[in-house]
């Protein structure tokens, strides 16, 4: 009755079990190796010892739904009343059975990395008649109810562990109830492969520049400016090879043409500044920008003293 009870409702779940699907797995065909324990339930024939079952499988995931078709090794050891012509005694013996399987199981939120699943089988038995008869000699129908859990280590890779009722038609001396805990590792075919991000991009480098301002209508340096200029100097010393760029801005006021060469001025001042600080004349290119390139936007006319200046860039 138990074992009846406990296939009908595995095989009733599924249909139910259908409603409760989510995730994002992929179908594909799968191969399989599991093992674990074998409890051949004692009766009034035998005493069986806990055993052991090992086997493999293979099916197909239809992502929820799966089929597969497995075969199971089962030994269990124990004792039991065996009759002989001169009477019965009790024997030490062996009980082994080879099942071959067709399962029909279900996934619940099968996209998930641990997914509950349950399950039925059917497919028939090949079973000792008796702890010391023929070996498998006894062809039995065997069907099986699973109850399980999986963790999806990956797309492809599964670990399962499953407690599961399994049995066949009477093999004659001893009633074959069996119940199994079983641990598998499978493997699913044609899954995708797990890309690793692109790296960062590396981020933008700036050049090293720096700013001399001037007064109205002058090219000489102020003390602050001839600092800021040995500064300069020493941060191309510290690049060992570089290019050194000085580009002379004014503001607005006064004629364009004036202004164009009294930018080239301060840009050349700034460079005989960066020559006697220890910087190669070679090694310096002068820009002369006039009203061009104002930093702060003013209309024309204007006295703007952020706009007075030469920028210093080294690369």
């Amino acid at each position: 009755m138990i074992k009846k009870s406990l296939l009908a409702a595995a095989i009733l779940a599924l249909p139910v079990a259908a409603q409760a699907q989510s995730g994002t797995a992929n179908p594909g065909f799968y191969v399989g190796a599991e093992g674990g324990l074998n409890w051949l339930l004692n009766n009034n024939s035998y005493q069986m010892d806990t055993g052991w079952a090992a086997g493999g499988k293979v099916g197909y995931d239809f992502v929820g739904p799966r089929v597969e078709l497995e075969g199971l090794y089962h030994s269990n050891y124990g004792s039991g009343v065996v009759a002989f012509p001169g009477g019965f005694a009790r024997v030490n013996g062996q009980i082994q059975q080879v099942s071959v399987m067709a399962n029909l199981l279900y996934d619940f939120m099968p996209g998930a990395t641990i997914t509950p699943f349950i399950g039925a089988g059917a497919g028939v038995a090949f079973v000792d008649s008796t702890i010391q008869g023929c070996n498998m000699c006894s062809t039995q129908f065997a069907y099986q109810g699973i109850v399980g859990v999986g963790w999806n280590v990956t797309d492809a890779f599964r670990v399962s562990l499953d407690g599961r009722y399994y049995g066949t038609t009477n093999p004659g001396a001893f009633t074959n109830n069996n119940i199994m805990t079983m641990l598998s590792l499978s493997y699913k075919f044609g899954q995708p492969e797990m890309v690793a991000p692109p790296p960062p991009p590396a981020p933008a480098v700036t050049p090293p520049s720096f700013m001399v301002f001037f007064d109205w209508d002058r090219s000489n340096l102020s003390q602050q400016a001839l600092q800021t200029i040995q500064q300069a100097a020493n941060a191309y010393k510290t690049k060992g090879s570089a290019r050194i760029t000085a580009t002379g801005h004014t503001d607005t006021s006064g004629p364009e043409s004036y202004n164009m060469a009294l930018s080239l001025r301060r840009a050349n001042a700034v460079k005989d500044a960066l020559v006697r600080d220890g910087v190669p004349a070679q090694a310096i290119s002068v820009v002369g920008m006039g009203e061009k390139g104002l930093l702060v936007q003013t209309g024309d006319g204007v006295r703007e003293p952020q706009n007075r200046r030469v920028e210093i860039v080294i690369q």
